[in-house]
């Protein structure tokens, strides 16, 4: 049998990943760095299967020796990151992320970090500490954060969606109404900004406008379940009223 050489083997690594056979990919990755132990990629993959197999001490390890053999590796910081936050080691998560963020706006960074793809994953991230600023009612601190996930993924409709669900929580309901109509006229097929504007009304003490709205998703989306409920229990609280 013919042994196979480096490269042929990190590229069966790879295939194997990407067609999700996962425990074929771990044992050549393990004969790839049995013979070599300086290329991030071979662990970046590995790291990538622990992971996902919940083997969260051995997913930092390996994370970790990406960035030792790679400092400007982006995906491990930003995976290390989100991995020390799962855990409660939020003071480290913050450092590896603010890091590989100050690399992203430095113009020799390398890996492509022009990418959509590093890109959206940095708006992951934002979006994840928005939420948490979010849950503990510090509105102005969620709405820098959404905003930085709209300018790195543009079509992170969502985060429009919570931008303005956060100016409504902040008093500045007529700039809600604003960003929700906006969304709605741009991505006319974008039902939870149609959703989300009905529940503005409502809010507001626009009953009709709400209904309408509710109406119009249900038009396009029958199944749509929020709709359909926000839709009944306005019905049913105007009868109630009656």
């Amino acid at each position: 049998m013919v042994k196979m050489t480096h490269d042929e083997l990190l590229s069966k690594a790879e295939e194997c990943f990407k067609r999700g056979e996962y425990q074929k990919a771990e044992l050549v990755l393990n004969e790839f760095i049995e013979s070599d132990q300086s290329n991030p990629s071979a662990y970046f993959y590995l790291a990538n299967i622990f992971h996902m197999k919940g083997e969260i001490g051995k997913a930092i390890k390996a994370f970790n020796k990406v960035l030792k053999l790679d400092p400007g590796h982006t995906d491990a910081s930003i995976s290390l990151s989100v991995l020390y936050n799962d855990i409660g080691r939020y003071e480290e998560a913050k450092k590896i992320f603010d890091t590989a963020n100050e690399r992203v706006k430095t113009p020799s960074a390398q890996h492509g970090l022009e990418d959509g793809h590093v890109n959206k994953k940095f708006a992951t991230k934002h979006f994840e500490i928005a939420e948490m600023y979010m849950s503990y009612n510090r509105f102005d601190e969620a709405l820098f954060e959404f905003n930085k996930v709209v300018k790195l993924d543009p079509f992170n409709y969502e985060a429009r969606v919570k931008i303005a669900k956060v100016y409504a929580k902040k008093g500045f309901v007529s700039k809600a109404f604003e960003e929700l109509r906006k969304l709605k006229n741009e991505v006319p097929s974008y039902m939870p900004a149609r959703v989300a504007l009905g529940i503005l009304h409502y809010g507001s003490g626009n009953i009709l406008e709400a209904q309408a709205e509710w109406e119009k998703v249900l038009i396009k989306e029958p199944a749509n379940e929020e709709a359909s409920m926000y839709l009944n229990l306005s019905k049913t609280a105007t009868e109630t009223v009656l």
